[in-house]
């Protein structure tokens, strides 16, 4: 535990009380939204080449479903041929988690900053080169406070991770399910995707709406909206990137 507070919990809080002090009138809103964009370019590196995996992984889709229906009967074969056709493209299938475990500490380390308060001021806390702020403006366009539940921001992300998960989805030609005699698999893999698609945001929207601080769904919604933006620009839909060929 000490370990989490000196790696994770002191440098964030350090962190939003420095951005606070850069833009006082603006609250910590403004702070929280500028950790966010520096925590993703600090993680930026991740997820390129996670985003660059998984557009392998939807160029390598045919070639991927032609060995599970050419193996669907020997699981241990498909595995080495799948395995082998990663290694061949230097694809790693689990890369895209990388990103989401580097910032679960760092989301649960934010979560403990504002569920133990931001309005008073932990001089204690601060480095010595981080001046101690008189206090802290926890409001957010001055209607929202940000160390308590927010509904609308919980909404919010919920939305955006509505929109994510929907974006990273595998994009798959319904064609080739359908060619395929190995269909029900896809079909599992797909209505898990489906799953997938509202389980997440239904979670955020829960615990966003239950026990979150607003600070929290703020941070969730402005990383879940610069991932977005990301997958737009490096990952672009499959009709978008054969436009521009």
């Amino acid at each position: 535990m000490e370990l989490f507070y000196t790696v994770f919990y002191e440098p964030l809080y350090n962190l939003l009380v420095f951005f606070y002090d850069l833009f006082p009138s603006a609250g910590i809103g403004l702070a929280i939204i500028l950790v966010t964009l520096l925590i993703k370019g600090i993680l930026f590196p991740f997820t390129f080449k996670s985003l660059k995996s998984q557009r392998s992984m939807q160029e390598l889709q045919p070639k991927i479903a032609k060995i599970r229906e050419e193996f669907k009967e020997d699981k241990e074969k498909m595995a080495q041929e799948l395995m082998a056709v990663y290694k061949d493209n230097n694809v790693n299938p689990f890369s895209s988690c990388l990103p989401l475990l580097i910032q679960l500490p760092i989301f649960f380390a934010l979560f403990r900053v504002l569920r133990d308060g931001i309005v008073e001021v932990k001089a204690d806390m601060l480095y010595s080169f981080i001046p101690a702020p008189d206090i802290i403006d926890s409001m957010f366009l001055g209607m929202i406070d940000l160390a308590e539940v927010s509904i609308p921001l919980a909404v919010l992300a919920a939305i955006a991770q509505y929109f994510q998960v929907k974006r990273t989805m595998a994009q798959k030609p319904a064609k080739e399910v359908k060619k395929s005699s190995g269909a029900m698999d896809e079909n599992m893999m797909a209505n898990m995707s489906k799953m997938m698609l509202y389980f997440m945001p239904a979670i955020t929207l829960v615990i966003g709406v239950t026990s979150l601080p607003g600070g929290v769904m703020l941070y969730w919604l402005s990383t879940t909206f610069l991932t977005i933006v990301l997958y737009s620009i490096f990952l672009p839909k499959k009709k978008e990137a054969d436009e521009k060929k």
